[in-house]
C-alpha cells in the first residue's frame, strides 16, 4: 500500500519500510503547523496506520484492524479485500476520504447489535456460543472451523486443512476444481443447512437441489416450445463469498457476529499449493477461475453450497422471471444453467437484457455457452431432449447405457470403471434410472442387462 509523493515532500521511505502519513518531517513542519496534542486521529486515519504496517492479505488486515475496530474487524478486512483484491494506491487524502466512506457505511461496527428481528423459522442462535451449543461443538470449535484469520490458506497442506482439492478439466478444457470439506466439517455444514438454510425460501425457478424438484420438472416447463434459449453462468459457487452470505445471516435476524461465523463455516480460499496444480491451458477463464478460489468462495463439493446458491440467487431468478413474463415467456434454473423458451420470443434482445440483470445480482454469463435451439433442432434442457410433448433422454444416452452393461457382462464391471468411480454400481443404477425415466420398456429391458452383470 503506497502513497503518492508531492512537490517539496522528503525523499521516500526505504524499501520495505512503510511511512507514516501521519508523521511530518523538519521540513514539512517549517511548511505547516502542527497539530495540537489535543487533536486525535480520526478512525479513518488510525485505520489507514494500521494497514500500512501489514501485508494486503485478509487474515493480515483482520489482525491488524483487531485493536480499533474490535470484534468487527474481521467483517471490515474482509469488505477491504473484496473492494481491493490489490493493495490501493493514492494520496493520502485520498485513501482516508474512502476509508472514511467505507466506515461510515458500516457504522455499526462501533454500535452494538440491536434485539434480533427473525425472519422464517430458522434456527434461533443470539450468540456464537449458542451457535457452537447448536451444532454440538465446544466453545471456540465454530471459530475454528470458519478459520477467520485465513491462516489455512498460508499454511503447508496437511491434516488440518478441512477441505481436499481434486481437479478435473471440463469438456471446454476449462479447469474445474471439487473441494470436499473433511467428515466433520461436512457435518458441520448439513447441520446448517437443515437448521437455516432450508428454511429460507428459494424462488419457485429453482429447481436444482430443491425437494420435490428436479432435472425433469424443469425440462418439462420448457417442452414442446418453438424457441429454448439456455445461458451458462460463469463459476456459479465460486463468485459467492462470505460478505454476501453473512448478509442473507443477517436478513435471517442473526447478529453479526453469528452471521459472519456461520459465513465461514460454508466458504473456503483454496491453498496456494493447490492452485498451482491447476490443470488446462492458460487463458482468461482459467485465470478468472483461480483469481476467484484465491478469495474466500462457495466450494463446489460441500453439502452446503447448493442450497446457499439457490437462496442467494432468488433475486436474479424473480428479475429474470419478470423478464420473461414481459416477452411471453417461461424462465427456470438448474444450479448455473438458465433456461428461457416460448414461441416468439426477441432472442438477442433477451439474451442482452438477461446479462445485464445477471451481472447486476453479482454472476457473470459465459456467452460462448449459450444456446439457441429453434424447434426444427435438437432442443436439450438439463440433458433432455424436450423438442416433444414430454421430455426424455436421447436415444444416445440409452445407446450408450446399453452398450456400457453389455461390456459389463461380458469383461466385468472393473474393466469398464474407467472414472474409478467408488461405488460403480450404484453410478449405474443412477444412469439407468434417469435414462429410463418414464419409459417402462426401457427400464425392463436396461435392469435385465445389469442384473446379469456380476456386480
Amino acid at each position: 500500500m503506497s502513497e503518492a509523493t508531492g512537490p517539496g515532500d522528503p525523499e521516500p521511505a526505504q524499501r520495505g519500510q512503510h511511512p507514516d502519513p501521519t508523521r511530518p518531517d523538519t521540513e514539512a513542519d517549517s511548511r505547516a503547523p502542527d497539530p495540537t496534542p489535543s487533536d486525535p486521529p480520526s478512525p479513518a486515519e488510525v485505520v489507514l496506520r494500521a494497514l500500512l504496517t501489514v501485508p494486503w492479505e485478509r487474515g493480515r488486515i483482520a489482525h491488524a484492524l483487531a485493536e480499533p475496530l474490535g470484534r468487527r474487524a474481521e467483517e471490515f478486512a474482509t469488505r477491504l479485500v473484496e473492494t481491493w483484491p490489490e493493495a490501493p494506491r493514492g494520496t493520502h487524502a485520498g485513501l482516508v476520504a474512502e476509508l472514511e466512506r467505507m466506515l461510515a457505511v458500516r457504522r455499526r461496527l462501533v454500535t452494538p447489535d440491536p434485539e434480533p428481528q427473525w425472519r422464517w423459522a430458522v434456527a434461533r442462535w443470539s450468540t456464537v456460543d449458542q451457535l457452537a451449543a447448536g451444532l454440538d461443538l465446544r466453545p471456540g470449535e465454530a471459530e475454528w472451523f470458519a478459520d477467520p484469520g485465513g491462516w489455512l490458506r498460508r499454511a503447508p497442506e496437511g491434516r488440518l486443512h478441512h477441505y481436499r482439492g481434486l481437479w478435473r478439466v471440463s469438456p471446454s478444457g476449462t479447469p474445474r476444481l471439487l473441494e470436499s470439506p473433511a467428515p466433520r466439517l461436512a457435518e458441520l455444514q448439513r447441520r446448517v443447512r437443515r437448521h437455516v438454510l432450508d428454511r429460507i425460501p428459494v424462488h419457485p425457478a429453482a429447481h436444482g437441489f430443491v425437494r420435490g424438484r428436479s432435472p425433469h420438472t424443469l425440462a418439462a416447463e420448457h417442452a414442446g416450445r418453438r424457441m429454448v434459449v439456455r445461458v451458462d453462468v460463469e463459476g456459479f459457487f465460486t463468485r459467492i463469498g462470505p460478505a454476501r452470505i453473512a448478509g442473507l445471516f443477517r436478513t435471517a435476524g442473526y447478529p453479526a457476529a453469528v452471521a459472519d461465523v456461520l459465513a465461514g463455516l460454508l466458504v473456503t480460499t483454496t491453498p496456494r499449493a493447490v492452485l498451482h496444480r491447476a490443470p488446462g491451458t492458460p487463458g482468461d477463464a482459467r485465470r478468472r477461475l483461480l483469481d476467484r478460489l484465491a478469495l474466500p468462495h462457495l466450494p463446489q463439493g460441500a453439502p452446503s453450497s447448493p442450497g446457499t446458491a439457490n437462496v442467494l440467487a432468488h433475486g436474479l431468478d424473480h428479475r429474470l422471471t419478470g423478464l420473461a413474463a414481459a416477452v411471453g415467456a417461461t424462465y427456470g434454473r438448474y444450479a448455473d444453467d438458465l433456461v428461457l423458451s416460448g414461441d416468439d420470443l426477441p432472442v438477442h434482445g433477451l439474451i442482452r437484457r438477461a446479462a445485464e440483470i445477471a451481472a447486476d445480482e453479482g454472476f457473470t454469463l459465459r456467452p460462448e455457452k449459450t444456446r439457441i435451439m429453434p424447434a426444427h433442432h435438437r432442443q436439450r434442457v438439463t440433458g433432455l431432449v424436450v423438442n416433444g410433448d414430454r421430455p426424455a433422454p436421447s436415444r444416445k444416452d440409452y445407446d450408450d447405457l446399453r452398450a456400457l452393461l453389455h461390456n459389463c457382462a461380458r469383461t466385468g464391471p472393473d474393466a469398464q470403471n474407467r472414472d474409478a468411480h467408488p461405488a460403480f454400481a450404484d453410478h449405474v443404477l443412477g444412469r439407468i434410472a434417469w435414462v429410463a425415466s418414464g419409459r417402462p420398456h426401457r427400464m425392463a429391458r436396461l435392469r435385465h442387462l445389469f442384473d446379469a452383470c456380476e456386480w
